[in-house]
């Protein structure tokens, strides 16, 4: 609609309704009326107009809003809680009784043969090797008794498979996995408990000033040892630190270490064998020789030898380690 009148404007003959005329430097405009028949074919088209607005806008459509979506019905609403899957579910009924587990249940035949491979090792865990008199404990520097008992095996076997004395026998607290054994009956378990690492027995020969090193991380780490006797002193920070040692003979006899002397000591290959570390020091050794046995075959080949020679087994505080001066100002605590 709009278009149509915007024509019939541009058609009317407004121009020739209008006239100027200049008088020196103003214009006067004026109007002037057009001819009749112009006049009544303008009042025509504008009635026209009059009666077609309202047409026009009488069939344009109102926009009116989209309905709401309907809310679903009550009836069609699940009640909380419930599971169609659950109430179908089969319903489970157990049940439990007791039984008295005794020498009365026959043995199972396909058990059995399953274990039998290892049946005779696990009995053989139980079996009675020794008897220990006085009660071994792993604390402090040298790991005690327990630390002398078990250095003081490794270093009689030693002796035994090299058929000659061992001067000095070394090994790691954190390798005895047990923090004592109480006295009585020595089982083979009781072995495997304190050492479960397959560590092997290691001979290394090294110099009297190498010895003296290695004795000071000994103290220092509070490793037990067997054929020397140290003497230490504790620091300002509660640790030990090492003074002196000499080496103990078999009848008691000390020895003074000569520092440019050569000497055979026996360890475990995981510290010969060991990268860095504070027992660095053994790998600067020479002739490293596996006397290939476990340092837990070589203990209870010990506690066996002693118990056929009919004597039970015992590891006193012999004064390996003397402490000089006052004690810690902490208590000690088990050997780490």
């Amino acid at each position: 609609m709009c278009r149509v009148v915007r024509h019939t404007m541009q058609a009317l003959p407004f121009r020739s309704m209008l006239y100027s005329e200049i008088h020196g430097d103003k214009t006067e405009m004026r109007v002037t009326f057009a001819p009749p028949y112009r006049l009544r074919v303008l009042l025509l088209l504008l009635f026209a107009l009059a009666l077609c607005v309202p047409v026009a806008f009488a069939q344009s459509t109102v926009i009116e809003p989209c309905p709401a979506t309907p809310a679903p019905s009550p009836a069609k609403k699940e009640k909380k809680g419930s599971n169609s899957s659950a109430e179908n579910a089969p319903k489970i009924i157990s049940r439990a009784s007791e039984r008295l587990i005794d020498a009365s249940i026959p043995d199972d035949a396909g058990v059995e043969q399953l274990l039998s491979p290892y049946t005779d090792k696990v009995r053989a865990l139980n079996v009675v090797i020794g008897t220990l008199v006085g009660e071994l404990e792993k604390r402090g520097v040298g790991a005690n008794s327990l630390g002398n008992f078990v250095t003081d095996g490794m270093r009689a076997q030693a002796s035994l498979k090299l058929g000659r004395p061992v001067i000095l026998a070394i090994t790691n607290a954190g390798g005895l996995r047990r923090n004592g054994l109480a006295p009585g009956e020595i089982r083979a378990s009781d072995i495997f408990e304190l050492l479960p690492f397959e560590n092997s027995l290691i001979e290394v020969e090294l110099t009297g000033a190498q010895v003296l090193k290695l004795l000071q991380v000994v103290t220092a780490n509070r490793d037990p040892q067997s054929g020397a006797r140290i003497q230490y002193r504790w620091n300002a920070e509660d640790k030990p630190e090492f003074i002196s040692a000499k080496l103990v003979e078999a009848n008691g006899h000390e020895q003074a270490i000569d520092p440019a002397a050569t000497y055979k000591v026996v360890t475990i290959d995981y510290l010969v064998e060991r990268v860095g570390g504070s027992y660095a020091i053994l790998r600067e050794g020479k002739n490293v020789t596996p006397l290939g046995q476990t340092l837990r075959d070589a203990l209870m080949e010990y506690v066996k030898a002693a118990t056929v020679a009919g004597r039970p087994v015992s590891a006193p505080l012999d004064g390996r380690f003397v402490q000089i001066g006052p004690a810690p100002t902490k208590p000690e605590g088990p050997a780490q």
